[in-house]
């Protein structure tokens, strides 16, 4: 379920903060900078740049599945 906002943070916001376990601060601030023609949230998923920063926010965030 994470995955959902994490493509929706990227695809449209200019900048992402990566938020650390209780108390919550901030541990990392991405800030996104795609290339798409078209800035529409569909289209920036195409960029090639988005995999890479999905990847590296989905890696520093602190969630463990069992």
């Amino acid at each position: 379920m994470f995955f959902v906002y994490i493509a929706e943070a990227i695809s449209m916001a200019d900048r992402v903060l990566v938020l650390s376990n209780r108390p919550a601060r901030i541990k990392t601030a991405h800030d996104i900078q795609l290339t798409c023609e078209d800035h529409s949230p569909l289209k920036c998923r195409e960029a090639p740049e988005f995999k890479d920063y999905f990847n590296k926010i989905w890696k520093e965030l602190d969630i463990y599945v069992k």
